[in-house]
């Protein structure tokens, strides 16, 4: 799955949500990579799942459900989120 987003106001709040969400993420919802970068207001994050079926229990869990409010509200001003599925993978060492 890959999170776009454009941030506005990411405050102490923001970390702790994002923090808690990736925890959950992996303990209760088998996310096998989290992986977030931010360049100036643009932020990235690419997490990679057993399946789409664990991606939509998770979009639907509580707190998630709450920090997207609060991502609507308050943090970004824009988001776009891509399913997608590898194909291939290269990798070099």
């Amino acid at each position: 799955m890959i999170f776009r987003a454009t941030a506005k106001d990411l405050d102490p709040q923001y970390s702790a949500m994002a923090a808690s969400l990736r925890q959950l993420a992996f303990e209760q919802f088998r996310c096998r990579d989290f992986i977030a970068v931010t360049e100036g207001d643009q932020e990235v994050a690419i997490s990679y799942w057993d399946s789409e079926a664990d991606i939509e229990a998770w979009k639907q869990e509580s707190r998630h459900l709450m920090a997207q409010k609060l991502g609507q509200d308050k943090w970004y001003s824009d988001y776009t989120v891509e399913v997608v599925e590898i194909k291939r993978r290269y990798q070099s060492r």
